[in-house]
C-alpha cells in the first residue's frame, strides 16, 4: 500500500525496520554514529513506529531518565522536543497545617454517627488544610530545531524502540537521507541529539529553546553553550537548561538567541537542566551550577560513548523480563494502526508491546535518587495541569507501582519509598494537628512539598488510608526480595508508624461495636462517611504486614498482640441485598451506578484478603459488585478491572477489559487517556497482563491463573514473584508445557496449575525446570 506524506510517494514496505534504517545498512549506520541496537536482541517487535510526525502532544514519543523527559514530536522542518525535569513545580516549602484542626473532630463523628452527612462535611471544613489546595508539576521548555528545506520529505519513519530507550526519525530530501537520535541518559544525566545525514556537510539547521514560564531568557554562554534560565512566576523555583553543541566537520555559532549548524556531516546536541530544589525544605541549590557539574562530566564523552552507556543501563532493567504472547499480520501495521483496530482483529503481539511499553515507561519515570512516577510520569506540557500532575494516592500513585516488583524493576521502586520517608515527616505533624494521633498520616495528594493534610474538599479529601496503602509497596518489596535489612530498617518503623495513628484514631462503632474508621470516604463516591468498607480493608492489611514484620524480626510482642486484638474488632467485609459486596457499612450500594472507582474491591486487588479459593462468597460477591459497575471507565478504571478479573481468574473478562483500555483509553503514542493522559493506566494494564501469567498472593506461585483463549501459545521470563523466585513459564495450545524457577532466597516453594499443588524446598540461588505436570526435569 502506497501512503502519500508532504507530496512524496512512500512505500513502507520498503522502509527498513528493526535494524536497518530507511535504506541504510547496518555498517552505514554504525559510520554515522547511529547503528542499529537490534542485533543482540531476539524480540523485534519492541517498536512503536508511525509514517507521520506528531501533530499533538500526545502524539509525540516519550524518553525519560527519571529526571529529565522529553516528548519527541518528530516533525522534519521543525523538531520539537518539549522536557521536564521532575522537580519543576509551583509553590514553596509548606507544611498544609490547619493549627487546631483536631478540635472539630469529635464533632464531625457526632453528625456522621447521627446520620446528619451534610452538617459533617459543612464541620469537617476545620479539618482541612491550609492552604486547602497543593501546587502543580510544571513543563520546563522547549527545544527546537529548525531544518530549511525540509518541508518536502519521502521515506518518512518515526519510532521509538523501547528495548534501546531511543526515539528516532528518518526521512529522504532529494536524495540525502537524514536521521535523528533521540534519548534520556540516566548514567550522564543529559538528554542527547544526534543529527546526521548520509552525504557529506548536509546538516544545516537552528537550535533554539524557549520555555512557556514568562521570566525565562537565553543567552550564549562560551562558544558551545546555549542557556535557558528563569523562574516559576509567582514562586520560589528557579531553573536553568544548558544546551551544548559539538559537530563532525562544518560549523556551529552560539549566540543569545540560538545556535547555527551549516554543512556539518553530523552534530550532537546535549541538553542539562535543573533547578533550585534541594529537598521538600529546602529550595538553596544552585541549578547553573549543577549544569555545569554535568556537563563537565561528561566533557571527553563522544556520541558513541554517551549513547553505549545509556543503552546499557537501560537493558541492564529492561531486558530482564522478555514475553511472547503470538503474532499475526497485524503486527507489521503503524502502531496508531493497531491500536484502532485493537478490538476488531487478532494482535497478541500489541498486547506484549504494551506491556512492556509499561516497563519502559517506568524506567523512564522512576530511578533512584529521582520523584517518584507523578499523575502523568514525567511528562507534562501544562502550566495547569490536569489534577496539577501530582500524586494522587487513592489508586493512581499506587498504580503507577503495581509492576515494580513482579515485572523486575524493584530498582524503580525506590523513589516512592524516598517520598514515603518524606511524608512520613510531614505526616507526624498533620496526624498530631489534625486528630491529635501518634503515628503519621496522609491523605490522596500529595506535591513536591509533601503536604499530608487533606485537600480540596471534604466530601473526598477526608480519607486516612493513603500512608498505610503506601505502606503495602514497602511490604512488596521485602515479600518479592526477602530482604530482612530493609524489611528491619526502613519498611518496619513505617509501617510502625502507621499502624500506630490507626491504634489511636479507630473508634467503636455505636451501633455494631465494631471499631471503624471515621471520618473518612470510599474514594470520592458517596461524601463524609463513618466506616467505608475500603478503609477497614487496607487498615487491616497494614495491621497484618505489621504482625508478620514483627514476628520475622523478632520484635515488639506487647504491640503485635495489640494489633492483633485491634485487627479482629474491625469492622468485616459484608454482602449487601443485591449480592454484592457492600461499599458502606450500610447497605446502600447503587447497582446502577457505573462509578469509576470500585474502591471496595481492595482485598481481592492489590491486597489478598478476597479470593475465589479462600473466601468464595467473598469473591463472588465482587462479581456481582464489577458487573454492576459494568466493563467502561476511564484508562485506570478499567486497568483495574483488569487487575480484578485476573485475581477472579477469569482470563476473557480480563482479556474484554483489557481489549477495552487498549481501544478506547490508548492515545497514538501508547499513553493511556483518563481522558485526558494519565499515566497510571498504562501501569495497571502491564500489571493485569503479569497477574493474568503469574500470581503470588496467595503464599503460592499460580501458573497461568487467568490466561485468555486469545493468548494460546507463548512464553515469558523474568516475571518476580513473592518469597524471592524469578520465574519463566511456556504453554502451548492453551497449557501449561514448563516452568523455570531461579530461587533467589531459597525456602519453601509452592506451585498450583489447575487445581494440581507441588511443593518442594528449594536452595538459594539454584534453578529449577518442572514440565507441564508439575514434574521437576
Amino acid at each position: 500500500m502506497a501512503i502519500r506524506y508532504a507530496g512524496y510517494l512512500t512505500l513502507p514496505g520498503l522502509i527498513c525496520v528493526l535494524g536497518l534504517v530507511a535504506g541504510c545498512s547496518n555498517a552505514q549506520a554504525k559510520e554515522l554514529g547511529m547503528g542499529s541496537d537490534r542485533g543482540t536482541s531476539s524480540d523485534d517487535a519492541l517498536e512503536l513506529w508511525y509514517t507521520q510526525p506528531a501533530k499533538e502532544w500526545v502524539e509525540a514519543l516519550p524518553v525519560g531518565n527519571g529526571r529529565l523527559g522529553a516528548m519527541v514530536f518528530g516533525a522534519p522542518d521543525k523538531e520539537r522536543l518539549q522536557f521536564n525535569e521532575d522537580t519543576l513545580w509551583t509553590g514553596r516549602p509548606c507544611d498544609y497545617l490547619n493549627p487546631g484542626a483536631a478540635e472539630c473532630l469529635p464533632k464531625v463523628r457526632k453528625l456522621l454517627f447521627e446520620g446528619k452527612q451534610k452538617e459533617a462535611e459543612k464541620v469537617a471544613m476545620g479539618l482541612m488544610s491550609k492552604p486547602i489546595r497543593q501546587m502543580a508539576y510544571q513543563p520546563f521548555g522547549d527545544l527546537r530545531l529548525h531544518f530549511p528545506g525540509h518541508e518536502q520529505v519521502g521515506d518518512y519513519r518515526r519510532s521509538l524502540d523501547i528495548d534501546a530507550a531511543i526515539a528516532r526519525v528518518s526521512y529522504r530530501v532529494g536524495d540525502t537521507t537524514f536521521r535523528r537520535e533521540v534519548f534520556s541518559s540516566a548514567p550522564d544525566q543529559v538528554i542527547v541529539v544526534r543529527i546526521t545525514a548520509d552525504k557529506p556537510g548536509a546538516v544545516a539547521f537552528t537550535a533554539t529553546m524557549d520555555s512557556p514560564h514568562t521570566e525565562a531568557r537565553t543567552r550564549a554562554v562560551g562558544k558551545d553553550q546555549l542557556a535557558l534560565t528563569g523562574k516559576v512566576k509567582g514562586h520560589v523555583l528557579k531553573f536553568e537548561a544548558r544546551l551544548r553543541v559539538g559537530t563532525d566537520g562544518g560549523e556551529a555559532i552560539v549566540t543569545d538567541d540560538g545556535v547555527t549548524v551549516k554543512n556539518a556531516d553530523a552534530a550532537t546536541l546535549t541538553l542539562a537542566a535543573a533547578t533550585s530544589y534541594v529537598n521538600f525544605q529546602d529550595v538553596s541549590g544552585n541549578p547553573a551550577a549543577r549544569c555545569d557539574k554535568t556537563l563537565a562530566a561528561i566533557a571527553g564523552k563522544d556520541y558513541a560513548a554517551l549513547r553505549q552507556a545509556h543503552v546499557a543501563d537501560h537493558r541492564g532493567l529492561f531486558r530482564r523480563v522478555a514475553i511472547d504472547l503470538g503474532k499475526t499480520e497485524a503486527a507489521e501495521d503503524p502502531t496508531d494502526v493497531r491500536i484502532k483496530r485493537f478490538a476488531e482483529r487478532d494482535d497478541p503481539a500489541l498486547a506484549a508491546l504494551y506491556f512492556q511499553y509499561g516497563r519502559y515507561l517506568l524506567i523512564a519515570a522512576s530511578r533512584p535518587g529521582c520523584q517518584p512516577a507523578n499523575l502523568q510520569g514525567i511528562w507534562n506540557d501544562k502550566l495547569s495541569p490536569p489534577w496539577d500532575s501530582k500524586w494522587t494516592t487513592n489508586i493512581n500513585t499506587e498504580m503507577n507501582y503495581w509492576p515494580a516488583e513482579m515485572c523486575n524493576l524493584s530498582e524503580c521502586h525506590e523513589p516512592l519509598f524516598d517520598m514515603i520517608d518524606d511524608l512520613v515527616v510531614s505526616g507526624r505533624k498533620t496526624a498530631k494537628v489534625h486528630y491529635n494521633c501518634r503515628g503519621w498520616v496522609f491523605h490522596h495528594n500529595t506535591d513536591l512539598w509533601r503536604g499530608t493534610a487533606p485537600i480540596n474538599a471534604t466530601n473526598h479529601g477526608i480519607w486516612v488510608t493513603g500512608g498505610a496503602w503506601l505502606c503495602q509497596h514497602l511490604w512488596w518489596r521485602y515479600a518479592f526480595t526477602g530482604d530482612k535489612d530493609f524489611l528491619a530498617k526502613r519498611a518496619y518503623p513505617v509501617m510502625k508508624e502507621a499502624a500506630l495513628f490507626f491504634v489511636d484514631f479507630l473508634i467503636e462503632d455505636p451501633k455494631t461495636g465494631r471499631l471503624i474508621s471515621t471520618p473518612s470516604n470510599s474514594p470520592e463516591n458517596g461524601g463524609l462517611v463513618a466506616g467505608p468498607t475500603m478503609d477497614h480493608q487496607i487498615i487491616r492489611n497494614l495491621l497484618g504486614h505489621c504482625i508478620e514484620a514483627g514476628t520475622v524480626l523478632g520484635v515488639d510482642d506487647d504491640l503485635r498482640q495489640k494489633l492483633t486484638d485491634i485487627r479482629a474488632r474491625i469492622a468485616p467485609n459484608q454482602i449487601g441485598r443485591y449480592g454484592q459486596l457492600q461499599e458502606w457499612l450500610e447497605d446502600k450500594d447503587d447497582p446502577k451506578s457505573t462509578h469509576r472507582h470500585v474502591s471496595h474491591l481492595w482485598a481481592l486487588h492489590p491486597g489478598c484478603e478476597i479470593t475465589p479459593r479462600g473466601t468464595p462468597k467473598l469473591a463472588e460477591a465482587c462479581k456481582v459488585t464489577l458487573r454492576h459497575r459494568g466493563d467502561g471507565g476511564t484508562g485506570w478504571s478499567m486497568a483495574w478491572k483488569v487487575n480484578f478479573w485476573t485475581r477472579l481468574h477469569d482470563g476473557q473478562h480480563a482479556y474484554k477489559m483489557l481489549t477495552n483500555l487498549i481501544s478506547r483509553s490508548t492515545l497514538p503514542n501508547m499513553f493511556d487517556t483518563h481522558p485526558p493522559f494519565q499515566i497510571d493506566g498504562n501501569f495497571g494494564g502491564t500489571s493485569g497482563i503479569t497477574e493474568m501469567l503469574l500470581q503470588s498472593h496467595t503464599g503460592r506461585l499460580d501458573l497461568l491463573p487467568a490466561l485468555p483463549k486469545d493468548w494460546p501459545t507463548g512464553s515469558v521470563k523474568g516475571l518476580c514473584a513473592r518469597g524471592g523466585f524469578e520465574v519463566g513459564i511456556e504453554w502451548k495450545d492453551g497449557k501449561l508445557v514448563a516452568v523455570t524457577l531461579l530461587a533467589k532466597c531459597g525456602g519453601t516453594c509452592k506451585l498450583r496449575y489447575g487445581e494440581k499443588v507441588v511443593e518442594f524446598e528449594a536452595e538459594p540461588g539454584k534453578r529449577y525446570r518442572l514440565n507441564g505436570s508439575l514434574e521437576r526435569t
